[in-house]
């Protein structure tokens, strides 16, 4: 069976759900440089630690050295984000899926870099699963064909949000307000505040890479 990463970054506490209720089997659990606190508050154990720590205090650091199984540290000049690093890591196990807690709120530039790095990730890497998890909200992003989504009644809301590029054929099923074959410019606020009507609802599309967010008030 393939593992699931689950990856936590050092965003607000109050935006991050309980982690505990995430604990399944067959999941790797990631701290990104102040994550691995988080997932240590959780009663959870980290199987890595990425990043440059440098807002990590000492005592932290060395009980992080001495608990968790693999430590990757980098320097703060890179090219890359401590976030790119860990799913980079994450992709080398294989992994069925990829979820992401404590990469929103805080820092807007490092919510918007975390929400389209997924969608370059998809892009390359379409049999993965990723996804943005935060208290209010679910991001996911999909690729070109049909997906079937089920009714949340906690979070209720669904936006279809164009990433990259236009959307073309996109039909949705099932929903408050039903589209056929339609093309969504990228930037467009058409498919904003949706919601599902039956338990069950497909939406589908021909060319595009499409965020999904589902979100409740």
């Amino acid at each position: 069976m393939k593992k699931t990463i689950h990856i936590v970054a050092g965003g607000p506490g109050e935006l991050i759900p309980e982690l505990s209720e995430y604990q399944e089997e067959n999941i790797v659990w990631i701290g990104v440089d102040k994550g691995v606190q988080t997932i240590f508050h959780a009663g959870l154990q980290p199987g890595l630690a990425v990043g440059d720590f440098d807002s990590i205090k000492e005592e932290e650091l060395e009980r992080i050295e001495r608990q968790v199984p693999s430590l990757r540290r980098f320097k703060p000049e890179k090219d890359e984000t401590d976030m790119e690093l860990a799913i980079m890591w994450a992709l080398e196990m294989n992994p069925s899926a990829v979820k992401i807690f404590g990469g929103t709120g805080g820092r807007l530039d490092h919510f918007m870099a975390n929400a389209l790095m997924l969608g370059k990730f998809k892009r390359d890497h379409s049999g993965i699963n990723f996804e943005l998890i935060d208290v209010q909200n679910n991001l996911s992003v999909h690729l070109p064909g049909s997906h079937e989504i089920k009714r949340d009644g906690e979070k209720k809301f669904i936006s279809f949000i164009p990433i990259f590029s236009d959307v073309y054929g996109l039909t949705l099923q099932g929903f408050k307000y039903p589209l056929k074959h339609h093309h969504v410019a990228k930037g467009s606020s058409l498919c904003i505040s949706n919601e599902l009507i039956q338990e069950t609802g497909h939406f589908s599309f021909e060319k595009g890479i499409l965020m999904m967010i589902r979100s409740k008030d």
